[in-house]
């Protein structure tokens, strides 16, 4: 069934408010807040790069208030181990049976601080939770649960101890934004509030982690026209044909920004995708899943010149107002 007309601005009424109590803690970013909100309801996961100190850490604890589940936060470290990360399997001696103990990952909302700095052993344990929501330990499967959010955190500056992430986990990300430093007057109101060192233990949950999973499927529900999905498809080929690209755009790179449009679209209160979501939304959607080519890099070609150049290329579909 597709949404109606009232969905979508019940949709956008409810997403509002949820901004707005996410805001009180990271104030100033309201288009980054929405995304990454929108990223939770399109069930997919968010890589904030940015230098320290802009509020990565604050932007995911607010979240994590703001949605009544459960939160936890993982620091990556080089030693860090796959299973510090899903879980472990113990014998019980009184009950003559193995049990699961399960990892930090297994929360509704999860920060992995500092993704880079882990091993790429520890770093491919993440793959199959983020792609599919679950763990497979020792051949059992355990479920992730529904929301389910990984905020993945890494500092482009220092790179010392650190692993580039694998492009294969890269494409798990649906988006790679960064939050970026506040104007002066935003920074001159949170001057003001520096005695209070969590701001976002002072907000209370607006929604139940079931009124979430429903707000994501009822997002899934957005209509979709033949035209517009030819035009994702057009212009994901259109990556993987361009002079300064190694790797375009995947099959799932193209699913991803469906999902996430049709999410964008009920929360500007519409029932139906417009190729303007898709335009607004391919550089968070795909910037990091473009492999460059060495030389194009070294000449100045960045993950954005292609993008733009793509869009130029790759006529729009005609609007409809209406589904």
């Amino acid at each position: 069934m597709t949404m109606t007309p009232e969905q979508a601005s019940w949709f956008q009424g409810t997403f509002t408010r949820l901004v707005d109590n996410i805001d009180k803690a990271v104030q100033g970013k309201r288009e980054i807040v929405s995304l990454v909100l929108a990223s939770m309801l399109a069930e997919g996961h968010v890589l904030l790069e940015d230098a320290p100190g802009t509020g990565k850490t604050s932007l995911a604890k607010a979240l994590a208030a703001t949605v009544q589940g459960t939160s936890s936060r993982i620091q990556f470290t080089p030693d860090l181990l796959p299973s510090d990360v899903t879980g472990v399997t113990i014998y019980d001696q009184q009950a003559h049976k193995f049990e699961f103990h399960k990892g930090p990952i297994f929360s509704s909302i999860v920060l992995a601080d500092e993704i880079n700095r882990a091993s790429p052993k520890t770093q491919s344990a993440l793959l199959e939770v983020m792609e599919e929501s679950k763990v497979t330990v020792d051949g059992v499967t355990h479920e992730a649960g529904r929301p389910f959010l990984v905020i993945a955190t890494q500092n482009p500056i220092e790179q010392a101890g650190t692993y580039k992430l694998p492009e294969a986990q890269l494409d798990r990300f649906l988006i790679k934004t960064s939050i970026g430093y506040p104007d002066l007057a935003v920074t001159e109101s949170i001057l003001a509030g520096a005695s209070d060192r969590n701001p976002s233990s002072s907000l209370s949950a607006m929604i139940t982690t079931g009124a979430v999973a429903d707000m994501a499927d009822l997002a899934a529900t957005a209509h979709v026209e033949p035209a517009v999905l030819r035009y994702v498809a057009e212009l994901a080929e259109a990556t993987r044909h361009d002079s300064g690209v190694r790797l375009g755009v995947s099959v799932r790179g193209a699913i991803a920004i469906i999902r996430l449009a049709k999410v964008w679209a009920a929360v500007h209160g519409r029932h139906y995708v417009l190729p303007d979501d898709i335009k607004a939304l391919v550089a968070p959607a795909w910037q990091h899943r473009l492999l460059l080519d060495a030389e194009a890099e070294f000449a100045g070609t960045t993950a954005d010149v292609v993008l733009n150049r793509v869009l130029e290329t790759i006529a729009a579909p005609q609007a409809r107002t209406a589904a």
